[in-house]
């Protein structure tokens, strides 16, 4: 059965494209919002070949593909279905107010993470082959290595992180249906050279910008949630302007509109604020897991798994993707690692 195959396989048998409220994915799953479970054939899906199993989870149907595999079926559903994710019916489905706000944040920040993956290799292997043994063993040492040589490495590792807000505000727009363009500029300019950067803020190389004497404004470098939240509004302000603007003037004063008022609130409202907000945020969980005698990887491990239970796992995406842009470490993956490892060796 080829990708095309089992794709068409899979919407019959879970009720027709009729029944499909939105589509989406993961690292490994086809996540489906229907409107009717009942229609579903769960038994003749999950004997389906290449399927590795399905479940229900915070009101998606998630059917387990594996990677890479997962991304060719989506692109199959997606031709035939027409739908991507931003059908207002799944904001009415399944799961509590609160589960679906979770979610939210995984159908953002999933996208990302391959990108994030892939940077977190760059960096393990420059950090490998610049080490002195390393290089001793071509009878090289660290003085030795080319300065173009560095930058091209600084370019791998640097780039997404620097611009991690500009790929926040692209994948939120896409996903509250506002146009991913208008997303990635504003994203961009959240990060704008013309601004401070928040790493030479924080290490004391630069000093914010002053307005009206009091409010300090920097870059956005490495900060997710006022990107997260600016686009949120910014995507439903476009689609709000697009129905009230003339279509004469509407390619014009949309995207004029929604930049300008969009980049205004985040640098001298909502960003600083939020900017604050994550910061204690990831100090408190930092510090939880920093505790003696291993307390804080023992609170973790035991209960970190009831998130996935409650559908709720996701906003790890965001507290992970947070460390690493802002320390370069991820200090959940290991514990979470350890405990994925210890229920393989019971079960």
């Amino acid at each position: 059965m080829n990708d095309k195959e089992l794709a068409l396989k899979i919407i019959e048998l879970t009720g027709s494209k009729e029944n499909i409220s939105s589509v989406r994915h993961c690292a490994t799953r086809l996540r489906l919002v229907v409107k009717n479970k009942d229609k579903i054939n769960v038994k003749a899906i999950e004997s389906l070949d290449k399927v590795k199993g399905s479940f229900f989870n915070s009101g998606q149907y998630q059917i387990i593909l594996g990677t890479g595999l997962v991304n060719r079926v989506y692109d199959e559903v997606i031709k035939v279905t027409g739908e991507e994710g931003n059908n207002n019916d799944e904001k009415i489905v399944y799961g509590n107010k609160f589960q679906r706000t979770i979610r939210t944040f995984s159908d953002v920040f999933v996208p990302i993470i391959p990108v994030l993956v892939a940077t977190g290799l760059f960096m393990g292997l420059r950090g490998l082959l610049t080490q002195e043994a390393i290089l001793h063993l071509f009878g090289l040492t660290t003085k030795s290595v080319p300065t173009n040589l560095l930058t091209f490495t600084q370019v791998l590792t640097d780039t997404a992180f620097a611009f991690l807000p500009a790929l926040v505000c692209w994948s939120t727009f896409k996903n509250f249906g506002g146009s991913p363009v208008i997303g990635i500029v504003l994203g961009l300019m959240l990060v704008s050279p013309s601004l401070p950067s928040a790493y030479d803020v924080g290490s004391g190389a630069a000093k914010p910008l002053m307005f009206f004497n009091f409010l300090k404004v920097s870059g956005y470098q490495g900060s997710v949630l006022p990107a997260f939240v600016t686009s949120i509004l910014g995507a439903n302000m476009e689609k709000w302007l697009r129905k009230r603007i003339p279509d004469a003037l509407d390619l014009i004063l949309t995207p004029f509109l929604t930049l300008l008022i969009g980049m205004t609130v985040a640098l001298f409202a909502i960003g600083p604020v939020l900017h604050t907000v994550e910061t204690g945020v990831l100090f408190v969980v930092e510090k939880l897991l920093q505790l003696p005698l291993g307390l804080g990887g023992l609170l973790y491990g035991s209960f970190g798994q009831l998130l996935g239970i409650f559908g709720i796992h996701h906003i790890l995406n965001f507290l992970e993707i947070s460390m690493l842009a802002n320390d370069g470490w991820n200090y959940l993956n290991p514990i979470g690692t350890c405990e994925t490892l210890r229920r393989q060796v019971l079960y």
